[in-house]
């Protein structure tokens, strides 16, 4: 009876790690906290979703100790609270992509047709940056880039890659990557690459994922460019 007792009792504790995590809007924020802190005003922005939803919707995971909150001059910036909440994204994530065929069905079907090259593994892209034969390219806001990024990664936010695309060397095969296998940040990316010639894969994953495997990371502003390694298309 002792054992059945401190069971139930442990596991509605743990229950209330589930519940939190069982909203699409909340495994979303979790996600976007995974790449750098946020106030609820940006968070709100990025999920698309009113400063009053958002706000209530990090209550529920800050009362579950998914997130925390730190009060940075006027605002409380947001981040979750410790490496391991995105392990828990990422567990249950890859168990819908094997167990629900409509997961898997879903990504196979709208993610598949856009890209007609194999995507990059981890392992095959640090092959291929000792080599030099890559220029990585971060295409996330600067701000999570200055957060954490792929070492030697060069930030190009999105909708800056179409006017800054001759900075970077021509005669390189551009990687990009940005949130996460769902994001299509990158996706978009090898569309304005490509349309310009340029011959671009992307990384399979995204920064996130690279953190939790244990990989090295950087943080810090933008790495510039090298001069002179801009060009137009292929040569």
């Amino acid at each position: 009876m002792e054992e059945g007792r401190l069971k139930g009792d442990v596991y509605a504790h743990v229950a209330r790690i589930a519940k939190a995590a069982s909203s699409p809007r909340r495994l979303e924020i979790l996600e976007v906290l995974a790449q750098a802190p946020r106030t609820v005003e940006t968070l709100a922005r990025q999920a698309s979703l009113s400063v009053a939803n958002t706000s209530r919707h990090l209550q529920v995971l800050r009362e579950a100790g998914l997130v925390e909150g730190r009060r940075q001059g006027l605002f409380v910036e947001y981040r979750l609270s410790e490496p391991e909440v995105f392990d828990l994204v990422r567990l249950l994530r890859a168990i819908a992509e094997r167990r629900l065929a409509d997961v898997d069905r879903l990504v196979r079907s709208y993610l598949g047709t856009r890209d007609e090259m194999e995507a990059l593994s981890r392992e095959e892209l640090r092959r291929r940056v000792r080599s030099g034969s890559v220029v990585v390219v971060d295409v996330r806001p600067s701000e999570e880039y200055r957060a954490g990024h792929i070492p030697g990664a060069i930030s190009v936010p999105l909708k800056d890659l179409p006017r800054r695309l001759r900075e970077l060397p021509a005669r390189k095969e551009v990687v990009a990557y940005c949130r996460g296998p769902y994001c299509l940040m990158a996706f978009e990316a090898l569309r304005v690459l490509r349309g310009r010639g340029r011959r671009a894969r992307r990384l399979v994953e995204g920064f996130p994922e690279w953190r939790a495997a244990g990989l090295p990371v950087e943080a810090g502003e933008r790495r510039p460019i090298a001069a002179g390694a801009g060009g137009g298309g292929k040569r």
